[in-house]
């Protein structure tokens, strides 16, 4: 046994040496065929590669449902762990039932480390035993038996096993930067328990003011915090705003400054020269960038503030429709509007209640109608109808205010397409509507009696355009249809007509009772003519074509026999009947492009000057020349002898047969 031990230790050496003298040999490089040849340079460059734990194939924008606020919100962290593999395993801890059951099963026992001690023990004494008795034979199995190595132990009992390597640490580089110091103020100031006390009695005076301004009373929780959170920002803006509005009128005025010297002093001397003749002075132009894409649809002077008026923005394509616009402005502020006003639907016209002037009606092209407050910040309306209320079917083309009813309830009127002449009452937070009369095609005497013999059912509605009631006979008003007919309504008969006028040949755009004479009226059309009437005759006084479709006529309020007409080629016709019956005394053009049409007119209350508006959205102010307003520098000017100048121009005209 000694001499195979050293055989095998010779074999070892042996074999120790031969590996000894394969590592010292020359190594030799081998270099493929297709290496890149690169330079020194080349090889010292560095190539960093920065390894993140942001796994690059997870999304960013996953959106959950957050019943909490009721919405979808985005979430922020998102799981960058990537699994390659998985299994569950089925590991049991030795002491467990299930192991030891396992452990029994085997047959290795409860601890097999001490059974292992015990079989090797054992063996010992047997060798003991078998000397003594001399029975070598039988014990020799179980010394093979139990010559078994011992199991090692293992480092825990889930067989973990520990590997470490070590990488190469980067050197650290450190970076500084040195900055200014901020500068630096020292405040200092006193307080004592008087001035704390002065400001929060302030405070809270402020917040009661706000709180009374507010009537919408919907969620108190809210709003008071609402109040608590504003009050120190709106305070100060309130302290502000009205010497800023005066900052603001100061720069306009000195900015137009030219311009208000003219409309103040400014008067053509070249009208001493002229016959029958005048001009207009273009003033200021007001345009909001809001309203570039509409259509100026109203013009309206305010009855008390002679320098506000309001302008009316939306469509009368039937394929552009959209949204609307009310902007109110003022001679003292051209660059801007004081008030704006968006609306959902397009406005078609407005109206200044005149006793109360910062209520204003207007009707919409959705056919609703909706009465607004100056005075209140908000942009939504104060009345609005609904199709529950009555409202119109079709556009509305015209409101007017009435005066107050019986029971001292503000209330006005509004004409549709639909054939519905309305009166609407204020009553509390809501509009009462009632219908004065419905206005229907009457084309023949005898349809129309048997359709009052079928019960008006064959009857059909007419498409009402505009209408305006009488200065003085509050009852009484005339009603314009697109079929070119001028109806003589009034408020106590809802089943027909006092009179009707074949007034003209197509749409009538405008109908207007003269301010001064109490029978006298004016009507355009689309049929290029302007029209005066006396209503107790069929016939009309005086017929003017203008060569091209009249969008709008107004009497003048200084003079019975001035009024004013606008056409969709760009023009003002300025007409006064008792320097020339037969031709306008004055004919301009007011707008820069020769497309642009001039939708609207209005003649200021106390100013020589009126207002137009086009489609375009613009709005242009333009002063009389003193040919145009003769009537104002007349020292006997008054309401007596304006109606005796148009009584006399009637009778000229008038033939006593026709009636």
């Amino acid at each position: 046994a000694a001499v195979s031990t050293q055989s095998t230790g010779d074999d070892e050496d042996s074999r120790m040496g031969e590996d000894d003298d394969e590592w010292m040999q020359q190594k030799i490089m081998m270099k493929p065929d297709d290496q890149l040849v690169l330079t020194a340079e080349e090889l010292k460059e560095e190539f960093t590669r920065i390894l993140t734990a942001n796994n690059p194939h997870a999304p960013n924008n996953i959106v959950r449902y957050s019943f909490k606020e009721c919405a979808y919100k985005m979430k922020m962290g998102v799981d960058q762990l990537a699994v390659h593999f998985s299994m569950d395993g089925n590991m049991l801890h030795k002491d467990s039932d299930e192991g030891r059951r396992q452990l029994a099963r085997l047959g290795l026992g409860e601890n097999p480390s001490e059974q292992n001690v015990e079989e090797v023990e054992v063996p010992a004494e047997d060798e003991l035993e078998a000397d003594a008795d001399g029975e070598e034979d039988k014990e020799a199995p179980k010394q093979v038996a139990t010559s078994k190595p011992a199991e090692t132990a293992l480092r825990n009992q889930f067989n973990y096993s520990e590997r470490a390597s070590q990488t190469f640490n980067n050197p650290y580089r450190e970076r500084g930067t040195v900055t200014e110091p901020p500068p630096r103020t020292n405040f200092s100031a006193t307080a004592n328990q008087w001035e704390i006390y002065d400001a929060y009695v302030e405070d809270l005076a402020a917040q009661e003011k706000l709180k009374e301004k507010k009537k919408k009373d919907d969620d108190k929780d809210k709003k008071g915090k609402q109040v608590i959170i504003e009050s120190v920002p709106t305070d100060e803006v309130q302290r502000i705003a009205k010497p800023a509005k005066i900052i603001e009128r100061m720069v306009n005025q000195n900015t137009h400054d030219e311009i208000a010297q003219d409309f103040k002093y400014w008067e053509d001397v070249s009208d001493e020269y002229k016959v029958n003749e005048g001009s207009l002075l273009p003033l200021w132009s007001f345009k909001s960038d809001k309203a570039k894409k509409f259509t100026v649809t109203a013009v309206l002077f305010n009855p008390k503030y002679d320098d506000m008026f309001a302008v009316g923005h939306g469509s009368y394509d039937f394929l552009k429709q959209g949204t609307g616009l009310i902007t109110v402005y003022s001679l003292k502020n051209p660059s801007f509007p004081e008030v704006t006003y968006t609306t959902e639907s397009g406005v078609m016209c407005i109206d200044f209640h005149p006793e109360n002037p910062y209520l204003m009606a207007v009707g919409f092209y959705d056919g609703s109608v909706a009465v607004y407050n100056l005075r209140e910040k908000t942009n939504e309306p104060s009345f609005l109808s609904s199709a529950k209320g009555g409202k119109h079917t079709d556009p509305v083309w015209q409101v007017c205010w009435q005066e107050n009813d019986l029971d001292n309830q503000l209330n006005f009127f509004s004409i549709s397409s639909d054939g519905r002449v309305t009166s609407w009452c204020l009553i509390k937070n809501e509009l009462h509507y009632t219908d004065i009369i419905l206005i229907r095609m009457q084309s023949d005497a005898i349809e129309m009696e048997t359709d009052v013999s079928m019960g008006g059912m064959g009857m059909d509605l007419a498409c009402g355009t505009c209408f305006d009631f009488h200065k003085s006979t509050d009852y009484l008003f005339l009603v314009g249809t697109e079929e070119g007919k001028i109806h003589k309504c009034s408020k106590h008969y809802s089943s027909q007509f006092l009179d009707t006028y074949t007034a003209h040949h197509m749409a009538v755009y405008a109908v207007r009772w003269n301010n001064f004479h109490p029978r006298v009226f004016a009507s355009c059309s689309a049929d290029w003519t302007v029209k005066i009437w006396d209503h107790n005759y069929s016939d009309p006084m005086f017929t003017f074509d203008l060569g091209c479709s009249v969008g709008d006529v107004v009497w003048s309020p200084y003079s019975a026999t001035v009024f004013g007409a606008v056409t969709d080629d760009g023009k003002v016709f300025i007409f006064d009947l008792a320097q020339e019956k037969y031709e306008p005394i004055c004919t301009q053009s007011v707008v820069e492009k020769k497309k642009t049409k001039v939708t609207h007119l209005a003649f200021n209350q106390h100013y020589p000057m009126i207002a137009v508006g086009d489609d375009r959205g613009n709005a242009r102010t333009l002063k009389l020349s003193p040919n145009l307003r003769k009537c104002l520098k007349e020292k006997a000017y008054s309401k007596e002898s304006e109606i005796a100048k148009m009584e006399k121009l009637l009778e000229l005209v008038r033939e006593p047969t026709a009636k």
